[in-house]
Protein backbone atom coordinates (compact mmCIF):
# COMPACT_ATOMS: atom_id res chain seq x y z
CA UNK A 1 0.00 0.00 0.00
CA UNK A 2 1.66 3.31 -1.36
CA UNK A 3 -0.44 6.02 -0.13
CA UNK A 4 2.14 8.80 0.23
CA UNK A 5 3.84 8.85 -2.68
CA UNK A 6 7.37 10.74 -3.34
CA UNK A 7 5.93 12.96 -0.44
CA UNK A 8 8.68 11.72 1.75
CA UNK A 9 11.70 11.99 -0.22
CA UNK A 10 12.14 15.62 0.85
CA UNK A 11 11.98 14.63 4.94
CA UNK A 12 15.00 14.73 6.68
CA UNK A 13 14.54 14.09 11.07
CA UNK A 14 11.34 16.85 10.99
CA UNK A 15 8.46 16.39 8.44
CA UNK A 16 7.92 19.08 5.49
CA UNK A 17 4.29 18.38 5.50
CA UNK A 18 2.12 22.06 5.22
CA UNK A 19 -1.28 21.83 6.71
CA UNK A 20 -3.11 21.01 3.18
CA UNK A 21 -0.72 17.98 2.28
CA UNK A 22 -2.38 16.64 5.90
CA UNK A 23 -5.52 17.73 4.84
CA UNK A 24 -5.56 16.29 1.75
CA UNK A 25 -4.42 12.58 3.03
CA UNK A 26 -6.92 12.94 5.63
CA UNK A 27 -9.63 12.96 3.14
CA UNK A 28 -8.33 9.69 1.59
CA UNK A 29 -8.53 7.49 4.18
CA UNK A 30 -11.21 6.51 6.71
CA UNK A 31 -8.76 6.05 9.45
CA UNK A 32 -6.39 8.94 10.03
CA UNK A 33 -2.98 7.73 11.34
CA UNK A 34 -0.29 9.40 12.55
CA UNK A 35 3.41 8.06 13.34
CA UNK A 36 5.74 9.53 16.53
CA UNK A 37 9.16 8.34 16.26
CA UNK A 38 10.30 8.50 20.07
CA UNK A 39 14.18 7.42 20.15
CA UNK A 40 16.92 8.91 23.11
CA UNK A 41 20.12 11.17 23.41
CA UNK A 42 22.69 8.53 25.20
CA UNK A 43 26.26 7.40 24.60
CA UNK A 44 26.51 4.46 21.59
CA UNK A 45 30.13 3.54 22.31
CA UNK A 46 32.79 6.07 20.41
CA UNK A 47 31.54 5.81 17.14
CA UNK A 48 27.88 6.61 16.99
CA UNK A 49 26.03 9.63 17.66
CA UNK A 50 24.25 10.15 20.69
CA UNK A 51 21.06 10.71 18.84
CA UNK A 52 21.54 6.75 17.65
CA UNK A 53 18.05 5.35 18.86
CA UNK A 54 16.21 8.74 17.44
CA UNK A 55 17.80 8.63 13.66
CA UNK A 56 17.00 4.70 14.10
CA UNK A 57 12.94 5.76 15.17
CA UNK A 58 13.19 8.26 12.48
CA UNK A 59 14.56 5.58 9.99
CA UNK A 60 11.74 3.40 10.71
CA UNK A 61 8.72 5.73 10.33
CA UNK A 62 10.15 7.44 6.92
CA UNK A 63 9.89 3.75 5.74
CA UNK A 64 6.19 3.49 7.15
CA UNK A 65 5.29 6.91 5.66
CA UNK A 66 6.77 5.77 2.15
CA UNK A 67 4.15 3.00 2.23
CA UNK A 68 1.56 3.63 4.23
CA UNK A 69 -0.77 6.76 4.00
CA UNK A 70 0.17 8.02 7.57
CA UNK A 71 1.12 11.40 9.22
CA UNK A 72 4.41 11.50 9.77
CA UNK A 73 5.57 13.71 13.07
CA UNK A 74 8.66 14.63 14.36
CA UNK A 75 10.75 12.56 16.90
CA UNK A 76 10.91 13.04 20.70
CA UNK A 77 14.46 13.17 20.54
CA UNK A 78 15.24 12.75 24.96
CA UNK A 79 13.92 9.68 26.67
CA UNK A 80 14.25 7.27 29.32
CA UNK A 81 18.11 6.77 29.29
CA UNK A 82 19.18 6.90 33.27
CA UNK A 83 21.22 2.74 32.29
CA UNK A 84 23.91 4.97 30.26
CA UNK A 85 24.03 7.70 32.81
CA UNK A 86 27.64 7.31 33.58
CA UNK A 87 29.11 8.36 30.12
CA UNK A 88 28.98 12.03 28.89
CA UNK A 89 26.62 13.46 26.74
CA UNK A 90 23.59 11.17 27.92
CA UNK A 91 20.40 13.36 28.52
CA UNK A 92 16.93 12.04 30.25
CA UNK A 93 13.71 12.71 31.27
CA UNK A 94 11.71 10.59 33.28
CA UNK A 95 9.44 7.90 32.93
CA UNK A 96 6.56 10.06 33.97
CA UNK A 97 7.28 12.89 31.62
CA UNK A 98 7.85 10.59 28.73
CA UNK A 99 4.46 9.45 29.44
CA UNK A 100 2.57 12.36 29.75
CA UNK A 101 4.53 13.43 26.43
CA UNK A 102 2.87 11.33 24.48
CA UNK A 103 -0.53 11.28 25.81
CA UNK A 104 -0.32 14.73 24.96
CA UNK A 105 0.62 14.25 21.71
CA UNK A 106 -2.10 11.77 21.11
CA UNK A 107 -4.96 13.98 23.21
CA UNK A 108 -3.71 17.23 20.37
CA UNK A 109 -4.32 14.59 17.48
CA UNK A 110 -7.48 13.71 18.35
CA UNK A 111 -8.34 17.49 18.88
CA UNK A 112 -7.35 18.04 14.95
CA UNK A 113 -9.44 14.86 13.87
CA UNK A 114 -6.86 11.87 13.95
CA UNK A 115 -7.98 9.32 16.06
CA UNK A 116 -5.07 6.56 15.81
CA UNK A 117 -1.22 7.46 17.07
CA UNK A 118 2.18 4.66 16.52
CA UNK A 119 4.67 5.15 18.55
CA UNK A 120 7.74 3.91 16.72
CA UNK A 121 10.35 3.36 19.60
CA UNK A 122 13.88 3.39 19.32
CA UNK A 123 15.70 2.74 22.47
CA UNK A 124 14.74 -0.13 24.49
CA UNK A 125 14.81 1.42 27.72
CA UNK A 126 11.57 3.16 27.06
CA UNK A 127 9.93 0.91 28.82
CA UNK A 128 6.71 3.05 29.75
CA UNK A 129 5.93 3.68 26.12
CA UNK A 130 4.52 -0.18 26.49
CA UNK A 131 2.42 1.33 29.85
CA UNK A 132 0.90 4.39 27.61
CA UNK A 133 -0.11 1.97 24.95
CA UNK A 134 -1.34 -0.15 27.68
CA UNK A 135 -3.49 2.26 29.16
CA UNK A 136 -4.73 3.90 25.91
CA UNK A 137 -6.29 1.40 24.31
CA UNK A 138 -8.06 0.21 27.56
CA UNK A 139 -9.80 3.71 27.52
CA UNK A 140 -11.03 2.65 24.10
CA UNK A 141 -8.43 4.81 22.44
CA UNK A 142 -6.53 3.54 19.30
CA UNK A 143 -2.89 3.11 19.50
CA UNK A 144 -0.23 0.99 18.85
CA UNK A 145 3.79 0.50 19.86
CA UNK A 146 5.96 -0.57 17.08
CA UNK A 147 8.12 -2.56 16.12
CA UNK A 148 7.46 -5.78 18.28
CA UNK A 149 10.31 -8.12 19.32
CA UNK A 150 8.75 -10.44 17.26
CA UNK A 151 9.19 -7.91 14.27
CA UNK A 152 12.56 -7.23 14.90
CA UNK A 153 13.33 -10.93 14.66
CA UNK A 154 11.80 -11.52 11.17
CA UNK A 155 13.88 -8.45 9.91
CA UNK A 156 17.33 -10.12 11.16
CA UNK A 157 16.30 -12.92 9.38
CA UNK A 158 15.11 -11.13 6.31
CA UNK A 159 18.87 -8.83 6.23
CA UNK A 160 20.96 -11.71 7.75
CA UNK A 161 21.79 -10.33 10.40
CA UNK A 162 24.05 -12.86 12.45
CA UNK A 163 23.96 -11.95 16.28
CA UNK A 164 20.61 -12.19 18.12
CA UNK A 165 18.79 -9.48 19.64
CA UNK A 166 20.32 -10.87 22.95
CA UNK A 167 23.55 -10.42 22.14
CA UNK A 168 22.96 -7.10 19.90
CA UNK A 169 22.14 -5.31 22.91
CA UNK A 170 23.87 -1.83 22.36
CA UNK A 171 25.40 0.00 19.07
CA UNK A 172 26.15 -3.40 17.63
CA UNK A 173 25.44 -4.98 14.51
CA UNK A 174 21.48 -3.51 14.32
CA UNK A 175 22.19 0.07 14.97
CA UNK A 176 25.04 0.07 12.85
CA UNK A 177 23.90 -1.42 9.79
CA UNK A 178 20.21 0.90 10.10
CA UNK A 179 23.11 4.09 10.01
CA UNK A 180 25.87 2.67 7.48
CA UNK A 181 22.47 2.95 5.21
CA UNK A 182 20.76 5.56 6.32
CA UNK A 183 22.90 8.45 8.00
CA UNK A 184 26.89 6.72 6.55
CA UNK A 185 27.94 10.08 7.42
CA UNK A 186 27.60 10.20 10.76
CA UNK A 187 29.30 6.87 11.96
CA UNK A 188 32.86 7.51 12.75
CA UNK A 189 36.44 4.83 12.65
CA UNK A 190 36.14 2.13 15.56
CA UNK A 191 33.04 -0.02 14.83
CA UNK A 192 34.64 -2.62 12.77
CA UNK A 193 36.98 -3.42 15.64
CA UNK A 194 34.67 -2.73 18.90
CA UNK A 195 32.70 -6.00 19.55
CA UNK A 196 31.94 -7.11 22.90
CA UNK A 197 29.27 -9.44 24.00
CA UNK A 198 27.59 -9.60 27.75
CA UNK A 199 24.63 -11.40 27.01
CA UNK A 200 23.98 -12.12 31.25
CA UNK A 201 22.64 -7.78 32.43
CA UNK A 202 20.25 -9.46 35.03
CA UNK A 203 21.36 -6.28 36.95
CA UNK A 204 21.51 -4.00 34.54
CA UNK A 205 18.29 -1.85 36.05
CA UNK A 206 20.47 -1.60 39.07
CA UNK A 207 23.85 -1.68 37.76
CA UNK A 208 23.12 0.70 34.68
CA UNK A 209 25.23 -0.15 31.89
CA UNK A 210 28.48 0.97 33.23
CA UNK A 211 28.25 -2.52 35.63
CA UNK A 212 28.74 -4.48 31.73
CA UNK A 213 30.49 -2.51 29.67
CA UNK A 214 33.08 -0.22 29.88
CA UNK A 215 33.10 1.34 26.00
CA UNK A 216 29.01 1.39 26.14
CA UNK A 217 29.11 -1.09 23.35
CA UNK A 218 27.09 -4.97 24.10
CA UNK A 219 26.96 -6.33 20.63
CA UNK A 220 28.83 -6.89 17.39
CA UNK A 221 29.14 -3.89 15.01
CA UNK A 222 31.85 -5.05 12.55
CA UNK A 223 29.44 -7.37 11.34
CA UNK A 224 26.83 -4.35 10.21
CA UNK A 225 26.68 -3.45 6.62
CA UNK A 226 24.39 -0.76 4.71
CA UNK A 227 22.75 -3.52 3.06
CA UNK A 228 21.81 -5.11 5.95
CA UNK A 229 20.50 -2.00 7.27
CA UNK A 230 18.28 -1.58 3.94
CA UNK A 231 16.97 -4.65 4.40
CA UNK A 232 16.26 -3.98 7.86
CA UNK A 233 13.93 -0.96 7.01
CA UNK A 234 12.40 -3.11 3.88
CA UNK A 235 10.77 -5.73 6.58
CA UNK A 236 10.04 -3.69 9.11
CA UNK A 237 7.66 -1.27 6.68
CA UNK A 238 6.20 -4.96 5.63
CA UNK A 239 5.48 -5.78 9.04
CA UNK A 240 3.92 -2.75 10.04
CA UNK A 241 1.18 -3.80 7.11
CA UNK A 242 -0.39 -5.95 10.17
CA UNK A 243 -0.62 -2.54 12.46
CA UNK A 244 -2.30 -0.99 10.20
CA UNK A 245 -4.92 -3.14 9.17
CA UNK A 246 -5.58 -3.60 13.00
CA UNK A 247 -5.83 0.28 13.80
CA UNK A 248 -7.86 1.07 10.96
CA UNK A 249 -10.23 -1.90 11.16
CA UNK A 250 -13.93 -0.74 11.53
CA UNK A 251 -12.97 2.94 11.00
Amino acid sequence: MNGSGSRTAAYGLVPADTTEDVRARGAEVTAQVAVLPVGSFEQHGPYLPLATDTLVACAVAREIAAAYPVHLLPPVTMACSHEHAAWPGTVSISSVTLHAVVRDIADSLRRSGVETLVVVNGHGGNYVLGNVVQESSARGERMALFPAAEDWETALGRAGVLTSLLTDMHAGEIETSILLHAHPELIRPGYETSDFVADDRRHLLTLGMSGYTESGVIGRPSLGSAEKGKALLASLADSFGAYFSVLTAEA
